[in-house]
């Protein structure tokens, strides 16, 4: 497991840490476009707290999609919610992963036309999680 938080008891990460490769999946990554066929590059640029900027109880996760800006909210709920499940808090590493996997779902499934922000619900903020996880837990050291 991945060393301990220096405030939160647990481990950081609820995955086996193998490598940076592995853990990083969702930061760099490509999609195919369902609609247009066209592999799209995304690429994690930024975190901001949406509380300030949009007055929203969420963490918003800024990604660039072939140099455009799409925003993936995760709502704050999500953080309580899991650690109330699990004893463990979402690091901001792992959350970025989550939002990276939302985003590749999405445009994969054709929601991600021309939307400049996701906004999940908590349950897809955990389902996502999870998901994201198995695939991290799935590739080779």
């Amino acid at each position: 497991m991945g060393s301990p938080h220096p405030i939160f008891p647990g481990p950081v990460c609820p995955c086996p840490a193998r490598s940076a490769i592995v853990l990083a999946m969702f930061e760099n990554f490509t999609a195919t476009d369902r609609w247009t066929k066209k592999q799209v590059h995304c690429v994690y640029q930024a975190q901001v707290i949406a509380i300030a900027t949009r007055h929203a109880d969420a963490v918003d996760y800024k990604f660039l999609v072939d140099g455009r800006k799409v925003w993936v909210a995760l709502p704050h709920p999500a953080w309580v919610e899991y650690r109330k499940r699990t004893g463990t808090p979402i690091t901001d590493f792992l959350a970025v992963e989550i939002a990276g996997h939302y985003l590749k779902t999405a445009l994969e499934s054709g929601e991600g036309l021309g939307r400049e922000i996701f906004s999940l619900t908590v349950e897809e903020t955990l389902k996502h999680l999870d998901a994201a996880v198995a695939e991290m837990q799935t590739q080779p050291a």
